[in-house]
Order: C-alpha cells, then sequence, then structure tokens
C-alpha cells in the first residue's frame, strides 16, 4: 500500500504515545471520560495490531498513576515513562522507548492538548516524524485550551484525526481478525 496519501496513518510505521492521563487530572479535564474511553481504544487498537505503545506520566508522586480504566486496557510491557518536562521528548527512559520502536509515524494522544500534548506534538514535528493527534483522545482544563492545542499542533504539521479514523486507516481493509477485534470494539 505504499501508493496511499501521506495523511493517512501507516500501520507498519505507527506508533501511540499516550500522555498523562492520570488520576489527578479526572476531576479538572473536560470530557475526561471520554479521553480514557478513546485512549483505551487506541491502546487496545495498537495492542490487536502489534504496534508498540509508550505511555506517559507528568510528576506521578504528586499527580498520581495512569488511570485504571486507561491501565487495565495497554499492551503487556507497555512502557510507562515518568517525567517533569512537558514534552515526552528528550525524557530519559522516552527516548530509548522512542529509538526501540523505530516508528516515524506517532498517534498522539492525552492531557493536556496545549501544554504536553502540544509540546510533544512540535517536537516529534521537528524530528521529522508524521504525527497524527487524536482530536476525541485529548484535552485541557477548558474547551478553549484544548482547541489551542489543536489548532497550534495543525498548524505545526500535524494531522487532526479521530480514534475510530486512525485506526481504520491503519487497517487499511476490512476482514480478518484485527478487523473484527476493532470493530467489535468500536460498536
Amino acid at each position: 500500500m505504499s501508493n496511499r496519501h501521506p495523511a493517512l496513518a501507516a500501520r507498519d510505521d505507527a506508533g501511540l504515545i499516550i500522555i498523562d492521563v492520570q488520576d489527578a487530572f479526572a476531576p479538572v479535564i473536560d470530557g475526561f471520560d471520554e479521553v480514557v474511553a478513546n485512549c483505551g481504544l487506541l491502546a487496545e487498537g495498537f495492542g490487536v495490531m502489534g504496534r508498540p505503545v509508550i505511555v506517559t506520566e507528568q510528576y506521578p508522586k504528586g499527580l498520581g498513576h495512569t488511570v485504571a480504566a486507561l491501565a487495565e486496557r495497554l499492551p503487556d510491557g507497555t512502557p510507562v515513562i515518568e517525567k517533569t518536562r512537558f514534552s515526552a521528548c528528550g525524557v530519559e527512559g522516552f527516548e530509548e522507548a522512542y529509538d526501540a520502536t523505530r516508528c516515524n509515524t506517532w498517534v498522539v494522544c492525552g492531557v493536556e492538548s496545549h501544554v504536553c500534548v502540544n509540546q510533544t506534538v512540535h517536537d516529534l514535528r521537528s524530528r521529522g516524524a508524521s504525527v497524527h493527534v487524536v482530536a476525541d483522545a485529548v484535552s485541557s482544563r477548558t474547551p478553549a485550551n484544548r482547541q489551542a492545542g489543536l489548532d497550534k499542533a495543525a498548524q505545526a504539521g500535524a494531522y487532526l484525526t479521530s480514534a475510530e479514523m486512525v485506526l481504520f486507516e491503519m487497517l487499511g481493509q476490512a476482514g480478518g481478525p484485527e478487523f473484527k477485534a476493532i470493530s467489535a470494539m468500536v460498536k
């Protein structure tokens, strides 16, 4: 499928980065439950397709760990990287996990859209990566900041997508056990 448009997520080159979906954010992030559900859908879908997933946690000592509803959906062996830097790029542990994937296409989701997601997306773009920001799997404390983060990511050359859209782009066709598994998840 090498003749596909470059805006379509390339399955054989795609990894997922889930940013800071942590306990302390649950009561303050706009639409947090939808973000958790869609991040979980992405994590399971990437697991079904055998693609890498990396999770970050911003200062877990103070903000808690990845919420249980998402953590239980992560593929076995998913690295969870602690950080205090807003961008995941440049963080020890993240760099090793990132390099090990050899991916150049990154699907990014999590919180907050205008801070950690935004800065990670820009740093990935500066490396030349193709970046897909999952609009229904990112948020911020306010809708305006969520939108500002999405707008700035798009201006930097990231593609805005949805959880279902990117998973079906990666599948590329109907049929087979992966399609059936992912179709069942989105119902």
